[in-house]
């Protein structure tokens, strides 16, 4: 019976990633139209899924009324299913086809002034539009190193793997080791990437306020740049209309502008109150994760 098991669920996952690598045939306004559809699905029978995000947009305070909060729920809940399926589309598509989806990058200068000042750059790019568009774009032009936790699903590993090393990026885990890895790129006065809104293990963090409730948040990014003195940029990529492209936004943060994890999620708050739509409201930012391994010395 177990065997029998183990086929079906290899089976599954065979077929599943088969399905998903047919995105890299589609143009983006196919993808993001299939993405909606899975939106509404989502919106109409997922009703954890619905209230989970309703309860953190409610306690962003971003809206004023019930109107408004439905509205914008149900758009946020679209967003997600464009999300979920561009990531695979951009993983599996070649630079070439990827690329040309940037239609305007916004805060490139502060780029060049990093790469300038030759001490590296810390890109902090939150669950905010497409995360995916970012390093792509910069990886194409600049070597990078992008930190990475390994997902609960090992099936999902090696698409991570493949999908995220194009150009001139590299992988970090989120571990020890990763760790070494990006200060040594940061030495180098190259770039890394890191989710900063992303729940770090029990003890990699501090408690802060996040649109008005306690967080726990991560202070990697802070110490990186304590250390280094590298150019902390939050960027991320705004999705446009009717799978029009990406116009990527980027802004540079003072020295010091992150030195504490209540400094950070303000950070966090001032871009994702552009497109407070775009972000994934359902993530569970408060949360806190136990480290079920310890990390590797």
């Amino acid at each position: 019976m177990n065997k029998v098991k183990t086929l079906f669920k290899s089976t599954i996952t065979v077929t599943l990633v088969q399905s998903l690598k047919l995105l890299r045939f589609m143009p983006l306004p196919a993808i993001h139209a299939l993405g909606v559809l899975i939106g509404l699905m989502n919106y109409a029978f997922n009703r954890d899924h619905r209230a989970h995000a309703k309860h953190n947009l409610q306690q962003s305070r971003l809206c004023t009324g019930r109107l408004n909060l439905e509205k914008l729920l149900f758009s946020s809940t679209l967003e997600n299913g464009k999300a979920a399926l561009e990531t695979f589309a951009i993983w599996f598509k070649p630079q070439s086809s990827v690329l040309p989806w940037v239609k305007n990058v916004y805060g490139w200068q502060s780029v060049e002034t990093a790469l300038a000042a030759g001490k590296g750059i810390i890109f902090l790019t939150p669950h905010l539009g497409c995360f995916e568009i970012t390093s792509r774009y910069y990886g194409a032009q600049q070597p990078m190193s992008v930190l990475y936790r390994q997902p609960r699903q090992a099936w999902l590993l090696p698409l991570i793997t493949a999908g995220r090393e194009h150009g001139q990026i590299t992988l970090a885990p989120a571990n020890s080791q990763g760790v070494r890895q990006l200060l040594q790129t940061l030495k180098r006065g190259e770039a890394v990437g890191i989710l900063p809104d992303q729940a770090p293990l029990e003890g990699e963090g501090e408690w802060a306020p996040f649109f008005g409730r306690p967080a726990y948040t991560m202070t990697l990014a802070s110490k990186l740049a304590s250390k280094t003195g590298a150019q902390v940029l939050m960027a991320f990529g705004e999705r446009l209309p009717l799978g029009r492209g990406y116009n990527i936004h980027i802004r540079a943060i003072a020295a010091g502008g992150i030195n504490s994890a209540a400094l950070l999620n303000a950070e966090l708050e001032r871009s994702i109150q552009q497109c407070p739509e775009q972000y994934l409201w359902v993530y569970d930012r408060y949360k806190v994760r136990r480290q079920v391994e310890p990390n590797p010395t």
